[in-house]
C-alpha cells in the first residue's frame, strides 16, 4: 500500500473516532465494503432514476412496486447486502418514500 493509501487509512481511521459512525449506517458500509466512487455514484444514480418513476406511478395510481426493488437489488454492487442497504440507506434519509416502500416489501415478501 502506498504511503498515501495508509495516511489517507489512518486518517478515516481518526475521523471514524470522533463521528458517531452509528448515526451514519449507509456510509458505514461505504467505507466496511470499500465501495468505489463509481459503485458508489451508479447506486445513487439508479435510486435517482427509480424514485422519479416511482413518483410518477404513484400519481398514476400504481399499487405494486416490488419491481422497483428487484432493478434495486439487481443494481446492487455485489459488495453490499441488500436489505441491509435499503434500511441503512433509510436510517439517513435518503429517498424517504421510496425506501418506505422497499422496506415494506420487504417485510411483507422477504427479499
Amino acid at each position: 500500500m502506498s504511503e498515501l493509501n495508509n495516511l489517507t487509512l489512518f486518517q478515516l481511521q481518526l475521523l471514524t473516532k470522533i463521528i458517531d459512525i452509528n448515526k451514519y449506517p449507509f456510509t458505514k458500509l461505504v467505507i466496511e465494503h470499500q465501495l468505489t466512487q463509481e459503485e458508489y455514484n451508479e447506486l445513487f444514480s439508479t435510486l435517482e432514476q427509480l424514485n422519479g418513476e416511482y413518483q410518477e406511478q404513484i400519481e398514476e395510481g400504481l399499487l405494486d412496486y416490488s419491481s422497483h426493488l428487484v432493478r434495486f437489488v439487481g443494481s446492487l454492487s455485489d459488495k453490499l447486502e441488500p436489505t441491509e442497504t435499503v434500511y441503512a440507506l433509510h436510517q439517513e434519509g435518503f429517498y424517504p418514500d421510496l425506501l418506505s416502500e422497499f422496506i415494506k416489501i420487504i417485510k411483507k415478501d422477504g427479499l
